[in-house]
């Protein structure tokens, strides 16, 4: 996990690198940003070199430096983290970045906006990285965002104990000095279509809209109030904080039992979070064992520190209400009014890992009471752009189909997209690489369209 760094600190680690002839490090970033270059020019003290070396491949180097699974990659990857304590990368890309925006460094020149126009539908970390890369290649850019404001799951999605939302707005802001022009509420399918950009001129199109639409559990009970997504918390948690939604409308309260059903980077997430608005106890369900959990070590760890009780191997088959909760538990004395609309527990199926690895339903059952129920299941992919557009595919999951030439472009001449509404649910820098690949195919595409149309003048 990344960490502040002073001037001082910063140096030092970074002189502790050893220039490797062959850096692995640079294999280990999806967007194989040159490490080792920028390192060199932070222990020798040029921070400017230091970031336009980061900036070259990335578009979001703040966010990246904080959000990053850097124990897994870059770092992962670093000759000395097999001999002692490796190069701490995403600490000295955070350390970089911070400092460029403190003194306003601008390595890259705006936009001529010359080359063609682009539009990009959602403003994530794949619409962020398409926008800036294309802007870089002189593109003319206006990206097109549903909600009041740019960022996407930078914004809403990620908690601001792990990415403080100053720094998304800060890495726009950047993406705005380049040229590119933001447009918000701002709905594809409703308030646009594809057709309708195409009518406006523009070259191409991107769709990195995500996977926007929460999985929630099909089971008994489902209709009861306190049941909610993660992805909705995590959202009305930001609103909150901002003032942009009064506090009552978190629906989680102080004091309430939480159960976050789902052990991925998102449950962690609203686990953590909803410990710092006040739940007195917040226990994460999984149907697998810890092993198998699929949230980044740190994540998961940092979520047993701050106090977040885990129950593996149990599976929810049903919610019950506050009636149902006091008959399992033999509560005689008459009480009138009892809720009955809201959740009260989780029944839980218990489950076996055997000898071969798989998951099997047997042990007996038990009821957890809870107050709050949050799900961290999984998302899809929102159908308004394809269903208002003729000509693009997806798949029988709902995520969109592309090609690899030009790479990223969809069934539809002109229409490319990547991120999570192609490859499902990713991390940030997994979906900037892949949607770096997909501007340079859009430039490809658009740089050979213009070639045909002056050659059939």
């Amino acid at each position: 996990m990344s960490r502040v760094m002073t001037t001082t600190e910063a140096i030092t680690e970074a002189r502790r690198c050893l220039n490797c002839s062959r850096p692995t490090c640079i294999a280990g970033c999806p967007i194989e940003n040159n490490i080792p270059r920028f390192i060199r020019a932070l222990s020798d003290g040029n921070f400017g070199l230091a970031y336009e070396t980061i900036s070259e491949t990335s578009n979001l180097p703040a966010i990246c430096g904080r959000v990053c699974p850097h124990e897994r990659q870059c770092e992962a990857h670093c000759v000395l983290t097999k001999k002692q304590h490796g190069i701490e990368i995403g600490s000295l890309e955070m350390f970089i970045a911070d400092f460029a925006h403190q003194n306003n460094l601008c390595p890259t020149s705006p936009s001529s906006g010359l080359r063609g126009k682009v539009a990009v539908i959602g403003s994530g970390p794949a619409g962020l990285t398409v926008a800036g890369d294309l802007a870089k290649m002189d593109f003319d850019v206006t990206i097109y965002e549903a909600q009041t404001e740019p960022g996407g799951v930078l914004l809403f999605g990620i908690p601001e104990f792990r990415l403080q939302k100053d720094v998304v707005r800060r890495e726009i802001q950047e993406l705005l000095n380049l040229g590119v022009k933001i447009q918000t509420e701002k709905l594809a399918g409703i308030d646009f279509t594809v057709d309708d950009l195409f009518a406006q001129g523009y070259d191409a199109i991107f769709i990195g809209t995500g996977s926007s639409l929460p999985r929630t559990l099909n089971i008994p009970g489902k209709e009861l109030s306190g049941i909610l997504t993660a992805t909705y918390f995590l959202r009305t948690v930001v609103l909150a904080d901002s003032g942009k939604l009064d506090e009552s409308e978190t629906v989680l309260h102080t004091g309430d039992n939480v159960v976050i059903v789902g052990a991925g980077n998102v449950g962690m997430d609203a686990a953590r979070t909803a410990l710092r608005r006040g739940a007195k106890n917040v226990t994460v369900i999984f149907h697998k064992a810890e092993e198998d959990i699929t949230a980044y070590p740190s994540e998961y760890q940092a979520a047993v520190k701050e106090g977040v009780h885990f129950k593996f191997l149990k599976q929810p088959i049903a919610y019950f209400n506050k009636k149902q909760i006091r008959a399992l538990q033999n509560v005689r004395r008459q009480t009138t009014n009892i809720d009955e609309t809201q959740v009260a527990g989780l029944l839980l199926q218990h489950i076996t890992k055997t000898p071969l690895g798989e998951f099997v339903a047997e042990g007996g059952q038990e009821v957890m009471p809870c107050d709050c129920v949050i799900l961290a299941v999984g998302q899809k992919p929102a159908a308004r752009i394809v269903t208002s557009t003729k000509g693009i595919q997806i798949d029988n999951r709902g995520f969109v189909i592309t090609r690899d030439r030009p790479y990223g472009m969809t069934t539809r001449a002109g229409v490319f997209s990547s991120g999570d509404v192609v490859h499902g649910p990713a991390t940030v820098v997994l979906a900037m690489k892949e949607s770096k690949k997909v501007a340079a195919g859009i430039a490809q595409y658009i740089d050979a369209k213009k070639l045909i149309e002056d050659c059939s003048i």
